[in-house]
């Protein structure tokens, strides 16, 4: 049976904002055809700002949190009692310091079940105004691989994705935990924006590739809407999709 994952920022959205409209309605038909699944490393109340209450609870089951805060609906199936070590702090705290980036604009560590997002840029009331200005910095300088580069020689233990457009996702595992919930019959299609290599789809795409699945690494929104177009018409035409 096909199961479709989807990430959400980037993927079914523009970063941190809401799914349009006209795509929003034909995600939610979608939903009805196929068995969906969404995972994303948001919680519950942002995913449900971006996508909305009805495709949220359409969905099989959506994995937050990159899986490890899960829900079915409106009831919470799995929720992961991680807690950040305080020496991560201190040291996410000093990377906060040391970066010359000049509009730092406050909440820049978000706790998350299961994990942390930290960022430089943060999300503070003016965060969206210098979004683009950030986006740019670390295009230039890099900033959040060398980031990831120090947190992980000084934290070996812990996972460090670069995630989204500004931030860095760091917990003691990553999307691919969710596999788990899939079994070796299901024909799993796992769409998503960040699949390179030390991007927070990546873990998840190795494993799904590894089961046999398809992944699609999609430029934007845009794509992903072609995409689920084009599989709508196949079930409407009772044809399989290769």
């Amino acid at each position: 049976m096909k199961k479709f994952i989807f990430d959400v920022d980037g993927t079914l959205t523009e970063s941190r904002k809401c799914i349009s409209s006209s795509f929003g309605a034909e995600f939610l038909i979608f939903t009805c055809k196929f068995d969906t699944y969404l995972v994303t490393g948001s919680d519950r109340a942002k995913t449900i700002e971006q996508v909305g209450l009805d495709i949220y609870n359409r969905c099989k089951r959506v994995f937050n949190c990159s899986g490890s805060d899960v829900y079915d609906g409106d009831k919470n199936a799995y929720r992961s009692n991680w807690v950040p070590p305080y020496e991560l702090i201190n040291f996410l705290n000093d990377e906060l310091d040391y970066s010359t980036f000049p509009n730092k604009t406050g909440n820049h560590i978000e706790y998350r079940p299961g994990g942390i997002n930290f960022s430089i840029l943060g999300r503070g009331d003016d965060s969206m105004k210098h979004r683009d200005e950030y986006v740019k910095w670390d295009i230039n300088t890099g900033e959040r691989i060398l980031m990831a580069d120090r947190i992980k020689s000084e934290f070996p233990n812990l996972n460090i994705q670069i995630g989204g457009q500004t931030g860095l996702d760091i917990s003691d595992t990553d999307k691919s935990q969710i596999i788990k919930y899939f079994n070796c019959r299901d024909e799993i299609h796992f769409f998503g924006d960040m699949m390179k290599e030390g991007q927070n789809d990546y873990p998840l795409a190795k494993a799904v590739q590894e089961r046999g699945g398809k992944t699609y690494h999609v430029k934007d929104w845009e794509e992903t809407r072609t995409y689920v177009s084009r599989f709508s018409s196949t079930f409407a035409s009772g044809l399989k999709y290769n």
